[in-house]
């Protein structure tokens, strides 16, 4: 698997594995996530134009999964990270997540955040096994930016599942 910059072509792509990437929640109960609109193209191109979007790509160069991400208080923030499920339990995910970090680490950046949901198996419990750890309300580490997060994740109905923030620290560059 390579990773590498995403290309302004793949962008609908990139919704593509949203859409795909979003299907199994249906399973949990959770058809609202299942049909929520993938982000818009100009916002996509937003990251990508400012150097914040990945793809992982198989063998043909076609990207199968891809993350997105923010600098918020100091920290390289996952706003996104999405897989096809066609390959799923790969490592796709993995790579695109250890890619963020040795990014993180370079720029001098302190940590990975996230936001996810605690009950879904390939969320929070994921994170976990990946080194994240979820952030107490009374945690330092949950800084303001994060509050802001998890208010406007919130007011979009997120809220409705139980959702948490996590962490990983990464290694600065020397």
């Amino acid at each position: 698997m390579r990773i590498r910059a995403a290309a302004s072509a793949e962008l609908p792509l990139l919704q593509d594995i949203e859409r795909a990437a979003g299907e199994p929640f249906r399973m949990l109960g959770m058809a609202a996530i299942a049909d929520d609109d993938p982000l818009p193209l100009d916002v996509l191109e937003a990251y990508r134009h400012a150097g914040r979007a990945w793809v992982a790509v198989d063998a043909a160069d076609r990207p199968v999964g891809y993350l997105l991400a923010d600098t918020v208080d100091g920290s390289a923030h996952i706003e996104q990270v999405s897989v096809h499920p066609a390959v799923a339990r790969r490592g796709v995910g993995r790579g695109l997540i250890e890619h963020l970090a040795a990014t993180a680490g370079a720029r001098g950046l302190a940590a990975l955040t996230l936001t996810t949901f605690t009950e879904v198996p390939w969320n929070a419990p994921y994170y976990t096994r990946l080194g994240f750890r979820s952030l107490a309300e009374s945690d330092p580490a949950l800084t303001e930016g994060l509050l802001a997060i998890s208010r406007a994740e919130a007011a979009h109905g997120l809220s409705a599942w139980p959702r948490v923030c996590m962490r990983r620290e990464v290694r600065r560059a020397a």
